[in-house]
């Protein structure tokens, strides 16, 4: 995160069209080609709107600090059982900032639920919200090294449920941590803390997925073969608001209908 160089102190490198190893730089031999394709360059760029160049390095990772555009807009995303291999860029950027994610679900008569409903990332970066043997569960995976997790105290009956997670961002700059706390159907069931955060990517090829965790898994409470939920999910949300969650922890469907309205 250190300030890159000046741009004006880069060293130009100069290859010949049949050098396609760049192993002789050419510049020193040949300054005038150089000087051309420099002058080229910054026409093209501008004519192109890539000025003012951007050389920060592991910031643009993130949406927020780059301050580039996000896939999604505003700060609540509705996601549907069935949704698989959502890339990164896709999701609402939950990093750095508390946020809640809720799960509308039903288990059939005589069932005990089990599985994921929401992860995103992998066994090397990420978070998940699933069942586990009937208790609701959060796993926050720190980079692999350390994985914080949040149960539930009762097993979750058959019936229609919501199963929400909050996360209260300490704040006071990148990858700090948090606490979390569990709900189902607006009664609070657990709670924990997250030491520390991943502040910029969870991974450049795991993805978010709704009902299962696909690729290699989040949690090690379920494995990469048995991660599927056995019950129904009727939708998933993310709300990114600034206190991550509403007064009676429960989402009723006329604030659903509101957020799709707000959409159209």
């Amino acid at each position: 995160m250190d300030p890159p160089p000046p741009i004006d102190d880069d060293v130009w490198e100069l290859y010949a069209p049949d050098d396609w190893t760049q192993a002789h730089d050419v510049a020193a031999q040949q300054p005038e080609r150089l000087a051309y394709l420099q002058r080229l360059f910054l026409i093209e760029a501008a004519k192109n709107n890539v000025l003012p160049l951007d050389d920060r390095r592991i910031e643009r990772f993130n949406s927020d600090l780059a301050g580039r555009p996000n896939l999604v807009r505003g700060d609540r995303q509705m996601l549907y059982e069935g949704m698989m291999r959502l890339s990164e860029s896709s999701v609402a950027n939950l990093k750095n900032k508390s946020h809640a994610v809720t799960a509308q679900i039903a288990v059939p008569e005589g069932r005990t639920p089990d599985g994921v409903l929401i992860a995103q990332g992998g066994s090397f970066g990420g978070w998940a919200l699933y069942v586990r043997d009937g208790i609701p569960a959060y796993c926050y995976n720190l980079f692999g090294l350390r994985r914080f997790k949040v149960y539930g105290e009762n097993k979750i009956p058959s019936g229609e449920h919501q199963v929400r997670a909050e996360v209260a961002y300490d704040g006071g700059g990148l990858g700090k941590g948090g606490t979390v706390r569990l709900f189902v159907d607006g009664t609070g069931v657990g709670d924990g803390r997250v030491d520390a955060t991943v502040p910029m990517v969870f991974s450049a090829d795991e993805t978010t997925d709704i009902g299962s965790d696909t690729a290699t898994p989040v949690s090690d409470d379920y494995g990469p073969k048995d991660s599927q939920f056995n019950g129904r999910i009727e939708w998933v949300e993310i709300d990114l608001r600034a206190d991550g969650r509403n007064a009676d922890r429960l989402i009723r469907p006329e604030d659903r209908f509101r957020v799709a309205m707000a959409k159209q």
